[in-house]
């Protein structure tokens, strides 16, 4: 059943995104009378090779344009009459150009035409993220709340530097509002990142290694959070016919210790329980200042069954409407920035390719095998942006390649010569083709091994 949800929602969220995104093309092409002889969501052939597998799932002719479903679901496409496309039909190119063809259209009404579906899919992820900052709200912790305990790290953390109970009081220097910005990817990507911690009265620089995110990517995904706030916490919930409704825990009691164990926080006691799995425990318990002493059974998943409540509440800010154009806008093109800070690490040899890049696969992971709209839209406009400015890359075969050469056009006064726009698209589809390859193997060998 998850499996089925991982695919339901990224066949949604690539349903949403290209259909838009294609949609753009379309729009500006009908907004220049440039004919468009085929719409299609997905391709109606073994992409990229135009004349293999070429059927079907659904079509229909509407006006001068087929609109239609494919069934290799890995992108989309819209003929544009007197254009070379991906369907590399090169004797529609050899007859002279028609008044309503892309070719016998201005430079700069080719430019938009190219720019169309980007430009939808920039518009898309702003609106969505303005959307969510409206409705969600923001829910976060102070970081001068969370250093009223400090911090749990795991092992990772501490093999940079970081210890438990520290208090993080800076990030490059900066003092900073919301605790999860020691997480952020723009923290975590940068050159020369630290933090400045309070351990002990003590302060203290920790360096946060260039490949961090690269080691982050090797981590269990329960070990990605390699840091979190210290949650003092009380029982909200006891599981019923569980080991802590047997031993007599109740809502409100807060857990002492475990056989001694001191467990202030709830990073204490799951520590202590998965010490202690399939064995009996003596539990201290506190409620409303009396102290008990109880005996329970910690099962073989180090767990007694109980929903802790935590004691550290998160600050809950509200967006008006123009906030949240503000802040729906800054996060949408702070996803582009992430992309080119992520890039160049690439490049630099601090990021490995096989840890950075995810297909289908590993998109359907991220999404996750539970659903979850907030997370879905989230994504969505994450993924709005990613495609955009992936799409905006000058590779030939892409929108930014197009667009590329329609610039030079513009500024030289005159055209590429057919062929070379003809092996362009060629080698341009040759660079998609080992680009699927290369993502498709990588989420299989993550997905094996």
């Amino acid at each position: 059943m998850e499996a089925l949800i991982m695919t339901g929602q990224v066949l949604l969220a690539l349903t949403i995104l290209i259909g838009l995104h294609e949609w753009g093309h379309y729009a500006a092409a009908r907004l220049f009378k440039i004919k468009v002889e085929k719409f299609y969501l997905f391709f109606d052939f073994l992409f990229p090779l135009p004349n293999v597998l070429n059927f079907a799932l659904f079509k229909k002719q509407m006006g001068d344009t087929e609109f239609g479903l494919g069934w290799f679901p890995l992108g989309g496409y819209v003929k544009i009459a007197g254009m070379m496309d991906e369907s590399m039909d090169k004797e529609a190119l050899a007859a002279p150009a028609q008044p309503w063809e892309f070719r016998s259209k201005p430079a700069w009404q080719r430019l938009i035409v190219m720019l169309g579906g980007i430009i939808v899919n920039v518009v898309l992820g702003i609106l969505i993220f303005i959307v969510l900052s409206m409705v969600t709200g923001e829910a976060y912790y102070k970081n001068a709340e969370v250093n009223k305990y400090g911090i749990a790290v795991n092992q990772f953390a501490e093999e940079i530097g970081l210890k438990n109970g520290d208090k993080i009081l800076k990030i490059n220097g900066q003092t900073f509002e919301k605790f999860d910005e020691v997480r952020s990817s723009k923290v975590l990507l940068g050159d020369n990142s630290t933090y400045t911690i309070d351990r002990n009265g003590q302060e203290v620089t920790v360096a946060i290694p260039s490949n961090m995110m690269d080691k982050l990517s090797d981590m269990k995904k329960e070990d990605m959070n390699f840091i979190e706030p210290l949650y003092p916490f009380e029982v909200e919930e006891v599981t019923p016919d569980s080991p802590a409704k047997a031993a007599g825990l109740a809502t409100g009691d807060k857990v002492l210790s475990v056989d001694s164990l001191p467990t202030p926080y709830f990073q204490d006691l799951q520590k202590a329980l998965a010490g202690k799995k399939g064995k009996t425990v003596t539990l201290t318990v506190e409620n409303k200042g009396n102290t008990r002493t109880l005996t329970a059974n910690v099962s073989a998943e180090g767990r007694i069954g109980i929903k802790p409540k935590f004691l550290l509440e998160p600050a809950i800010r509200s967006y008006s409407f123009g906030e949240a154009v503000v802040k729906g806008t800054g996060d949408a093109f702070g996803v582009v920035g992430l992309q080119l800070i992520g890039f160049a690490k690439i490049f630099k040899g601090e990021i490995s390719p096989q840890k950075a890049l995810s297909g289908p696969i590993g998109i359907a992971k991220i999404f996750g095998g539970s659903w979850n709209w907030l997370k879905f839209w989230s994504l969505t406009a994450m993924l709005s942006m990613v495609l955009a400015f992936m799409n905006l890359l000058p590779i030939p075969a892409l929108d930014g390649g197009h667009a590329l050469f329609l610039c030079y056009e513009m500024v030289a006064g005159k055209a590429p010569s057919e062929k070379f726009l003809e092996r362009s698209q060629q080698f341009g589809m040759l660079i998609l083709l080992c680009l699927m390859a290369f993502a498709f193997g990588n989420d299989l060998y993550k997905l094996v091994f």
